[in-house]
């Protein structure tokens, strides 16, 4: 891609490097030494009976209560490690940074062909693990998109492993990640991902995967709308580079990862798709630059 000399996108905090805690954590020592006594009470012991239901029922329904508990609510306090950030990371935090502002760009326009309004996500640079709305996350989730604050956290690790593990290298590759998890971003803004949540209640487990499935593979087909524009400026895209997004789309799909994993390629456990159907999803936007076609809700053969 030839990204260097174009806009990077206003909407990116940098957490690299920075340890987060909460001004209120000092309070544990405090809350230690008073245990024995709330236990002897009845009082006491109603009340951290009712604490532990509402801490680990949170955690249950993807909300980290305990960070809310201990100043989550603005007395958050970060301060900047020691790790110094190198050229190559600097670089790859620009090179994001235009990705998605071109996503940005792109998405503006699809939402004023359909008279509505786009509102731009931030992008979250983390490094090991990351607080959001949705709870704590490590690196080992991969990228996410948290619909309770429309944010997207990537730690930028992700790129080698992409490369290195799944063997799929490239910028185009990485542009694909993010375009993807922007994708998500987009159906929140339209309203799917509330009206996938809602279909899946009562529903079995096998089910509610296979609504996640055709979620992830909308999201797929989102970024090669993207993909779409981006091959319509000439200037942007170089030769090979959508065959590195369709190696990254089949690299991750979920039979192959279990394979990789050692493990029986089980479809009724798929969340994100078969690598041949991400593929075929992700070149549907790609060939079609047409919102319409990536209903995966409506198809009724993935």
């Amino acid at each position: 891609m030839r990204w260097k000399d174009r806009r990077r996108s206003d909407n990116v905090e940098d957490r690299r490097g920075e340890t987060t805690g909460y001004a209120a954590a000092g309070a544990a020592p405090l809350l230690l030494r008073f245990l024995p006594a709330m236990i002897r009470s009845k009082t006491g012991r109603t009340l951290l009976i009712v604490g532990l239901v509402v801490i680990f029922g949170g955690r249950m329904l993807g909300f980290d209560v305990l960070g809310l508990l201990l100043g989550g609510g603005g007395d958050r306090v970060a301060s900047q490690g020691q790790q110094q950030l190198s050229a190559e990371e600097q670089e790859l935090a620009d090179f994001v940074a235009v990705v998605l502002a071109e996503t940005e760009d792109t998405w503006h326009l699809l939402f004023r062909e359909q008279g509505k309004v786009y509102r731009e996500p931030t992008l979250v640079l983390f490094s090991g693990r990351v607080n959001s709305a949705c709870g704590m996350a490590s690196a080992a989730v991969g990228p996410f998109y948290c619909p309770a604050d429309q944010q997207l956290y990537i730690d930028l690790s992700f790129f080698q492993d992409l490369s290195r593990r799944h063997g799929a290298p490239g910028d185009f590759a990485q542009a694909y990640v993010v375009a993807h998890e922007v994708g998500h971003h987009v159906q929140t803004l339209l309203g799917i991902s509330q009206q996938v949540q809602q279909a899946g209640r009562g529903r079995s487990k096998a089910d509610v995967n296979a609504l996640s499935v055709r979620q992830e593979l909308q999201a797929d087909c989102f970024a090669g709308l993207w993909g779409h524009a981006a091959s319509a400026q000439q200037q942007l895209l170089e030769p090979g580079d959508l065959e590195e997004a369709l190696r990254a789309a089949s690299a991750i799909g979920d039979d192959r990862l279990q394979k990789e994993a050692g493990q029986r390629v089980v479809p009724d456990s798929f969340t994100h798709g078969s690598s041949e159907q991400r593929v075929r999803w992700f070149r549907r936007g790609f060939d079609s630059g047409e919102l319409a076609a990536c209903d995966t809700f409506a198809a009724g053969a993935l």
